[in-house]
């Protein structure tokens, strides 16, 4: 039994399969087609007697027989040299009738039967219905066209076994098809040679699979399955000892074997070697996680996370989270009050992902934070920040980002965009609606960019919502966007929400949207709803 379940035994079984297979499919092809060539040459012998019996025929007095029913001495000769014919060429049948017009009843005219058969002849006039519905195709034609059917007939019986049937049209002496003449022919032979054929076949193909069997077990056993059960033994050792041996050396082969054998010696040189450096690499890759440990505490540690931000504060509320999608992220998010009346808000997205990226945040954060300055153009200060970014980018790294800065007594509310996503803005009662803005280009794409400030006004109970990219194109597993039109759904049914209650809403929007799929891009998001208008100090 272990033989059987090796390599060897599989193989040898598998050869003997599909030599059996073999046999099998070439018998079948051999048998049909020496039936068919067999069936052939019986069909063309009896289209060669239905033709000289057809010449027979006298198809001018067809009417009058069956009219009268009666015969005369030409019909009595007629049948004599029929019967003749029949012994003669030792078919079983022949005969002459009319067809029905619905082709489906036979009216004898002539019917010979061959002597040995003992079969009785059918009388001048007698109807039958010997006409199989499998044959009605071939009968049409005949009787429409003339000519002999397009396949030859086939039939079989526990009486008579094989038959091949010929049949003709006959037409009268004005050239119009009146009846339709027919010869079986029994294939006396057919099943003898077929079956001889078989057996012999059969017989030549079992010494064929005996004799390559022998000759197979001797290569397979030297060429194939010592040097295999080798390489096993060489694997197992190594499995075990972890220190290579010289067993692979009397593997001399060029061929596939000798390719496996000299791989696994170099796999044991490799694994020896990489064992040797993976406590080395272990440790590096310990240190490199808890150096991301610590980057991603400091990145969450530059942005406002101590909600409410502004306690003190009644004018208004503010919130805004950031979900990375690696250890660390490219996205970041700052509010900072530039004066006692101005709050400036900022959203941007750094391309890329990673500590490159995060790096990245952490210069255009700080430039953006330095350079708002109360009273100062926010054009200018996307300007000024856009040409220091474009000096210390050798990465080819940019950054969308969009900076509001609301007048907490006017209400008034001073923008800047630079190639980021657009703002949704709720009026007090209303629903969040997307807010058209210019979008300039990207901050530390090129040298010279300028850009220029727009303005907007806020009433009581007005609120701003902004976001990343990340929101909008989160994916599911059918690679489908979450999209404008599902995040404008959301807010709008949710806009009665305060900022904290509805950011995290939208997040388990995204992530029922979402489900396993992994998370491709940084998720961050900031609410800022006007409250209370600031009393003026005079």
């Amino acid at each position: 039994m272990k033989k059987l379940t090796g390599i060897a035994g599989k193989l040898t079984i598998g050869v003997i399969l599909f030599g059996i297979l073999l046999g099998i499919v070439c018998s079948m092809v051999g048998y049909i087609e020496f039936t068919a060539v067999l069936e052939q040459q019986y069909n063309d012998s009896a289209y060669e007697t239905a033709e000289t019996a057809r010449a027979i025929l006298n198809p001018d007095k067809f009417g009058q027989y069956l009219e009268t029913g009666e015969t005369d001495e030409e019909y009595d000769n007629i049948l004599a040299r029929l019967d003749a014919l029949t012994d003669a060429t030792n078919v079983t049948f022949i005969y002459a009738a009319k067809v029905s017009e619905d082709y489906k009843t036979l009216t004898y005219i002539y019917d010979t039967v061959n002597s040995n058969t003992g079969f009785s002849r059918y009388p001048l006039g007698y109807t039958a219905s010997d006409l199989d519905e499998k044959h009605t195709e071939n009968v049409i034609k005949i009787m429409t066209e003339g000519g002999r059917a397009e396949k030859y007939l086939y039939s079989y019986s526990n009486e008579s076994g094989a038959h091949t049937t010929a049949a003709v049209d006959v037409k009268n002496s004005d050239g119009k098809i009146i009846a339709m003449l027919c010869v079986e022919k029994p294939m006396t032979r057919l099943e003898t040679a077929r079956n001889t054929y078989v057996l012999h076949v059969i017989l030549w193909t079992l010494a064929a699979i005996i004799l390559f069997i022998f000759l197979y077990a001797v290569i397979l056993r030297h060429g194939v399955i010592k040097p295999i059960l080798t390489v096993t033994d060489e694997a197992k050792h190594f499995a075990e000892s972890n220190t290579p041996s010289e067993n692979l050396s009397v593997i001399k082969q060029k061929d596939e074997i000798g390719i496996l054998a000299r791989a696994v010696e170099k796999m044991e040189t490799d694994i020896v070697e990489y064992t040797e450096n993976l406590t080395a690499i272990t440790a590096e890759k310990e240190r490199v996680n808890t150096e991301l440990s610590v980057a991603t505490r400091i990145q969450a540690n530059m942005l406002p996370s101590i909600f409410p931000a502004f306690p003190e504060r009644r004018e208004f509320d503010i919130y805004a989270t950031m979900n990375p999608a690696k250890e660390v992220g490219g996205d970041f998010y700052d509010f900072f009050m530039v004066d006692e009346r101005h709050l400036a808000v900022v959203m941007a997205d750094v391309s890329g992902k990673g500590v490159p990226a995060a790096l990245f945040m952490v210069i255009g954060k700080t430039l953006i934070k330095d350079h708002t300055q109360p009273g100062k153009d926010l054009g200018e200060v996307f300007t000024e920040v856009n040409e220091l970014l474009c000096e210390s980018n050798s990465e080819g790294l940019f950054i969308t980002a969009f900076e509001g800065v609301l007048d907490l007594v006017s209400g008034d509310f001073r923008f800047v965009n630079a190639g980021h996503e657009i703002p949704f803005i709720c009026k007090r009662g209303g629903k969040f609606e997307p807010y058209k803005v210019r979008a300039g280009f990207v901050l530390a794409g090129m040298e010279g960019m300028r850009y220029k400030c727009g303005e907007m006004h806020l009433e009581i109970g007005d609120k701003i919502f902004q976001y990343t990219d990340g929101v909008t194109e989160a994916t599911n597993a059918q690679n489908e966007l979450y999209g404008m039109e599902r995040l404008t759904a959301v807010l709008g049914e949710h806009s009665e929400l305060s900022p904290a209650e509805l950011l995290p809403k939208i997040k388990e929007e995204i992530d029922g949207f979402v489900g396993g799929a992994s998370q491709f891009d940084d998720i961050t998001m900031l609410c800022l709803e006007y409250r209370a208008r600031m009393e003026e100090r005079k």
